[in-house]
């Protein structure tokens, strides 16, 4: 959480809570991959051209960084279920407890 935004150019301070962008998290390892990956294009041949890796590790690391950014395959898939699980409880088909336990078994 940011608690103070200031432009260098002209000066003026904003105080309030501002929540961080999501590439802010990044280590500067996976910002470098993310910097060359958008460079290339998306071309791997061409971030293991730049990076001197191999296509498995670019691979890893590709999916890794999503997963680091809540947007690989596993996060979006459990997210749909703990959305599913809110949805059905919203709709009176489950109750409060019962959506607790199925959101702790998601979790487990």
């Amino acid at each position: 959480m940011v608690a103070e935004l200031c432009c260098s150019d002209c000066k003026i301070t904003i105080s309030g809570g501002f929540d961080l962008p999501l590439f802010a998290s990044l280590p500067p390892e996976d910002e470098n991959f993310l910097r060359v990956f958008l460079t290339a294009r998306g071309n791997i041949k061409e971030v293991e051209r730049q990076l001197d890796i191999s296509y498995p590790t670019v691979k890893n690391r590709l999916d890794s960084l999503l997963n680091r950014l809540g947007l690989g395959s596993l996060q979006a898939e459990a997210r749909r279920r703990r959305l599913e699980v809110l949805s059905r409880l919203e709709r009176g088909e489950i109750s409060a407890q019962e959506a607790i336990v199925l959101l702790k078994q998601l979790e487990g």
